[in-house]
């Protein structure tokens, strides 16, 4: 149940027939929730909008309006004109212990909606080059993109979480090119062969090498470039791809489908792809290679579909990945959580989509900005294990997952993000995510205390008891969630849910403070517990979407 959803509707129902009652035209009625509540729980500035269509200042219409609404069956409790014309509802007690009775009955489905109808929805996210370790960019896209699905599946998309792997193309070719060097160098000394310096230089195509070696030998040797450079690739990358699955899998990140770059150049996709573009009217051969009008789509300049060499590019390949994401397996919308060196590449694609008949309107793209670890008030650049670049993998082990997730979704994805290792394993209130673990496990030793004097939760507990403004405040915020997933669901910005949770510990904390729970009056003691119950069911909720513990005990 979304109690604000429906309070919404009863508004835009009863302004609705209101404007028809007073003849006062039409028009979108936007509601909104005063950032005082002293000017009600909800407003709309419907008279405003009027004023031209109804030819009258619109504290006039707003007067009109007001005159004509009907509140009868409704949770308005009264309706006021304020300033020039603005009109603010004021809700009775009701709507809060409805929502709060949702809480109890639903439990663990409490915050689902309907919003998305089911509709088909893919989010793209991570998709690291599987030629070598997961750096923060993946951390922050992976906590992101997770959240964004998992709060899209709550908000009642069907929805698949797709990692789509670079297995084919020049990073592939590069990795082949660094492989066969380091398993010369291997077998014959670091003279045998040079190392060029745009190759992959970590110790990682090093210790392949030597793995390799450990099974096959020198068998490789005597082989062509090409037998044994296939060789290489085909036992590191496999090693590469498992390497990821785990790495994720340890952030709690499963995807449905691990979709492979190979598939599409197998089975003509990609040709395909190609031969539409040339259709729409959007190429041209220059320089022995064929190019795609960009400059058509916004960019500075156009790109090259097809290298001189024969070869696609990165780009017309993306763009064949894309078409097979809509045409082939109907996904009603995507969302692709890209890094912010991508940025200029969104237009690009949008426009390759019209061009060959996709609505580009259904593809979404999540920038995210960089993120700059902090470590004692300074930059961390390195691993304290590893003396080297701190990767992903890194980060878990030094801070633990559950802060991972919830630090790196703090933030609105496309604003920079300072990351403090320090505060991310303090145990304190400072620390956002213990803040809030904090406050589950608070409730959970309450309602144990309470278990303990034999007092638990009953049902038909009297929740119009409840009337202290602490556990008003704390109510409201609790059958918000709904809400709150629909919004993550139409921004595609997961710190809402982060925000939602700190204010709702914050207003727990409160609460707690505020109201003795095992009071003197056993009506009250039940309707706090019920409260209680509430807040952990919601904060477990916001866990589940965040893949964050829910501890019940610290």
């Amino acid at each position: 149940m979304n109690i604000i959803a429906n309070i919404k509707e009863q508004i835009k129902s009863t302004v609705a027939k209101a404007l028809t009652k007073a003849d006062l035209g039409t028009c979108d009625i936007e509601i909104e929730i005063p950032a005082d509540r002293k000017n009600g729980d909800f407003s709309i500035n419907t008279a405003m909008k009027l004023t031209k269509i109804a030819k009258r200042p619109p504290r006039q219409i707003a007067e009109a309006l007001v005159g004509a609404m009907e509140t009868e069956g409704t949770y308005i409790d009264r309706v006021e004109i304020a300033g020039p014309g603005f009109i603010n509802f004021y809700l009775n007690d009701e709507w809060r212990y409805d929502g709060l009775k949702a809480v109890l009955s639903e439990k663990e489905t409490f915050g689902k909606t309907d919003m998305g109808k089911g509709k088909k929805v893919m989010v793209e996210f991570v998709s690291a080059n599987p030629t070598g370790p997961m750096h923060m960019g993946n951390a922050r896209g992976g906590a992101l993109g997770d959240t964004l699905a998992n709060a899209l599946s709550w908000a009642g998309f069907d929805v698949t979480k797709e990692f789509y792997v670079n297995d084919a193309g020049a990073q592939i070719e590069k990795f082949g090119n660094s492989l066969e060097a380091r398993y010369i160098q291997e077998l014959k000394g670091e003279d045998a062969v040079e190392f060029s310096e745009d190759w992959y230089q970590g110790d990682d195509i090093r210790q392949h090498a030597k793995n390799f070696i450990a099974i096959h030998g020198d068998k490789y040797l005597e082989c062509s470039s090409e037998e044994r450079k296939e060789a290489l690739i085909a036992y590191a990358l496999e090693l590469n791809i498992k390497g990821l699955e785990e790495g994720l899998a340890k952030y709690r990140i499963l995807y449905d489908v691990w979709f492979r770059e190979s598939t599409i150049h197998a089975n003509g996709e990609v040709a395909q792809t190609i031969e539409d573009l040339k259709k729409s009217g959007i190429t041209y051969e220059k320089d022995g290679a064929l190019w795609i009008k960009t400059t058509e789509f916004g960019s500075e300049k156009d790109e090259v579909l097809i290298r001189a060499n024969g070869i696609p590019t990165y780009f017309a390949v993306d763009i064949a990945y894309h078409k097979n994401k809509f045409a082939v397996r109907g996904f009603d919308k995507v969302i692709n959580v890209w890094g912010a060196d991508h940025h200029g590449h969104v237009a690009r694609m949008k426009g390759a989509m019209d061009a060959i008949g996709i609505d580009s309107s259904k593809l979404e793209i999540v920038i995210m900005q960089l993120v700059r670890l902090m470590r004692n008030g300074e930059v961390a650049r390195m691993s304290k294990r590893s003396g080297k670049m701190i990767t992903m993998n890194d980060l878990i082990d030094e801070i633990g997952c559950d802060a991972a997730r919830f630090f790196f979704n703090l933030r609105q994805a496309g604003t920079h993000l300072d990351f403090d290792l320090d505060l991310a394993v303090a145990q304190n209130s400072d620390n956002p995510v213990f803040y809030v673990q904090y406050a589950h496990a608070r409730i959970c030793s309450i309602i144990r205390n309470l278990e303990q004097e034999g007092i638990t939760l009953s049902g038909g507990a009297d929740l119009t008891l409840l009337t202290d403004p602490s556990e008003c405040a704390l109510i409201e915020k609790l059958i918000a969630l709904p809400d709150e997933i629909n919004k993550v669901a139409e921004t595609l910005e997961p710190s809402h849910l982060t925000r939602y949770v700190l204010d709702l510990a914050a207003l727990f904390h409160s609460f707690y403070n505020s109201c003795k729970v095992n009071s003197d009056d056993a009506d009250l003691t039940q309707a706090r517990l019920a409260l209680v119950h509430a807040s952990r069911t919601v904060i477990r909720n916001v866990f589940e979407i965040l893949k964050v513990d829910a501890p019940e005990k610290m």
